[in-house]
């Protein structure tokens, strides 16, 4: 049994480590290949794109995938709208492994958006230095906010249109309390601008955030395609697969 999964996620690597070395598994990690240097899983992996829905289609039916994996990052929605559909199309199962979204607790100072441009034109009525933690994809949405500092921290150097001023800082998750404190401090941030990518990594700059009183502005993430499974623990996505080489069908997911 061959299955793909779509990943770059911590979910995603958990997911091959859990399946790697089954026996009668093949297993195969995509990755986009957005990221210079990452963090690859066990067994076969793949770098870069399958031009689109009819590409993966056809690479699903060209290496016989018996069921695929959607693992990816939760605002990576084209590949995960490519991969319903070219599921659909080549009769394969599809099930999308997510991390759950973050939830504002007491203290919390959140304003929700529905993009990165809807939070960019919120900023200027909530400070003036801002701590930006959406990655290096999408700053031209920030780039005419000549009147703002930004501090922009992602794994790999960003390219322009971006901010004029602007700091970077290169670090990579899972990032402590006490480190995101500091980082407040230290730039004398004033607001924090996130996407609700859920999980621990990089939960603890909304902690510090709170303990500040500071506002965040967090992009709701984009929802998942209509009629695709979801399972949120890498654990249950591994018996999912196995249940399919035990059983010879996939088990429903509620």
């Amino acid at each position: 049994m061959h299955v793909l999964i779509l990943g770059g996620t911590t979910e995603g690597r958990r997911l091959a480590e859990l399946l790697h070395g089954t026996p009668g598994l093949k297993l195969t990690s995509s990755l986009a290949g957005r990221v210079a240097s990452p963090r690859l899983p066990p067994g076969e992996t793949r770098v870069g794109g399958f031009g689109g829905a009819e590409g993966l289609a056809a690479w699903l039916r060209e290496h016989a995938v018996d069921a695929v994996v959607d693992a990816t990052h939760p605002f990576a929605g084209t590949i995960s709208f490519n991969a319903a559909q070219a599921a659909a199309t080549s009769h394969v199962p599809l099930l999308a492994l997510r991390r759950p979204g973050w939830v504002p607790v007491e203290g919390d100072r959140w304003r929700e958006v529905g993009s990165l441009r809807e939070a960019a034109r919120s900023l200027p009525a909530l400070g003036r230095r801002v701590f930006l933690t959406t990655g290096r994809m999408g700053l031209d949405a920030f780039a005419d906010l000549d009147a703002l500092w930004f501090l922009v921290r992602s794994v790999d150097a960003p390219q322009p249109p971006h901010p004029s001023r602007m700091e970077v800082l290169l670090d990579r998750g899972p990032f402590t309390l006490d480190g995101e404190r500091e980082l407040l401090r230290r730039h004398r941030i004033d607001v924090v601008v996130t996407k609700d990518s859920g999980g621990a990594a990089t939960a603890p700059k909304l902690a510090a955030a709170r303990e500040a009183r500071l506002p965040v502005v967090v992009v709701r993430r984009p929802p998942v395609p209509e009629g695709v499974p979801v399972l949120s623990d890498p654990e249950k996505a591994a018996q999912w697969v196995r249940a399919h080489l035990e059983q010879g069908s996939f088990p429903a997911i509620d």
